[in-house]
């Protein structure tokens, strides 16, 4: 295996590349987001470019994990991103603040571990949100809850967890100890590429470093005054595993605005959307209708009712985005247009474009 098929090269890639129809362009995968630069792996190795303009000015920027057409400057290192190719999974939030824009966190991963702690941290509505955000973009998830030394009974922890991560495999893990480490070994197979989430200080760089063997991410101690982990990670940077997967550690999110989905919500609420389908009126709120099913199973103890409370709230809240989002994205069209015209109105006034 050639170094870049060793981070993930496959068919749907080399298709899409050969599209471009030019043999001046070589594939490459982007490892880190440094300040507007990339750092990427190609087939001769690694290096650092930034993108061409036009995919500047449009808005499409590269992600860690995407896919690029690359022109390499002469020497050994440079060279600029021509092109991001089609993603097979992606991971998007809303950005943070009241901007509706859609911000892609991650691509093309295989497998993402939702990581949370079994301390304060832990929460059946963040992992809720969670699965909503994993599910739609795509890719396979997996709950970790890591440090269980932290409590008598992580078994308990794992049950409440998979009352709410339903279909979703649920591990209980001690990441300083390397305790529980080893029933991930079946994620973490060649080509693939598994990418860590959850918010900040709950060990995701300490898994990163065990599942490495060695430490390549700082880390640091948990604070006295409120048992949480501390900020460490800075950047999502790529990882190639001893195993000979990748893995792809990202910054704590301290905001998880969602994004626009179509199947996330349902697919991580598939017990409401099952008894859904008993409701009298097909449009059922699942409120004061009369003949609701899923009021019923909250009546008779069969639903949670702060389970059907995060479903309404999530549910709110993505309506809310998608309704804003295209008068935004309207917007937003007619700013970078405005943009471009200006840019070839200056152009030709210094000779660079034809009148």
């Amino acid at each position: 295996m050639d170094l870049i098929e060793s981070y993930g090269w496959n068919a749907h890639f080399a298709a899409a590349i050969a599209a471009l129809g030019t043999t001046e362009l070589v594939p490459a995968r982007v490892i880190e987001e440094q300040r507007g630069m990339y750092r990427i792996m190609m087939a001769t190795g690694e290096r650092r470019v930034e993108i061409v303009g036009r995919l500047r000015l449009s808005g499409t920027l590269p992600a860690v994990g995407d896919w690029v057409a690359v022109r390499p400057a002469a020497g050994d290192d440079g060279g600029s991103i021509q092109h991001v190719l089609e993603r097979q999974t992606k991971i998007s939030r809303k950005v943070a603040g009241k901007t509706s824009r859609e911000q892609v966190l991650a691509a093309n991963l295989d497998t993402v571990f939702m990581v949370t702690s079994c301390n304060e941290d832990f929460s059946p509505r963040r992992i809720e949100r969670y699965l909503t955000m994993i599910w739609e973009s795509g890719a396979r998830p997996v709950v970790l809850l890591n440090k269980s030394d932290l409590v008598d009974d992580s078994g308990s922890l794992s049950v409440e967890a998979q009352a709410v991560a339903l279909g979703v495999a649920v591990h209980a893990v001690c990441a300083k100890s390397a305790d529980g480490l080893g029933p991930l070994l079946p994620y973490l197979e060649v080509g693939r590429t598994i990418a860590l989430i959850g918010s900040s200080g709950v060990g995701k760089s300490t898994i990163v470093n065990r599942l490495m063997g060695e430490d390549v991410q700082d880390v640091k101690e948990m604070r006295d005054d409120d048992a949480k982990g501390r900020h460490t990670t800075r950047s999502r940077q790529l990882f190639l595993l001893p195993t000979g997967a990748l893995v792809l550690d990202t910054p704590g999110l301290r905001e998880l605005a969602l994004w626009i989905t179509d199947s996330g919500l349902g697919q991580t609420f598939a017990d409401i959307e099952q008894l859904a389908e008993g409701c009298r009126f097909q449009n059922c709120a699942h409120g004061s209708e009369p003949d609701c099913a899923v009021a019923s199973a909250v009546e008779a103890g069969r639903l949670a009712a702060d389970r059907l409370e995060s479903y309404h709230k999530l549910r709110r809240e993505l309506e809310y985005i998608e309704r804003k989002a295209d008068p935004e994205a309207q917007a937003d069209e007619k700013r970078r247009w405005r943009e471009i015209q200006k840019n070839v109105r200056d152009g030709r006034k210094k000779g660079w474009f034809p009148r």
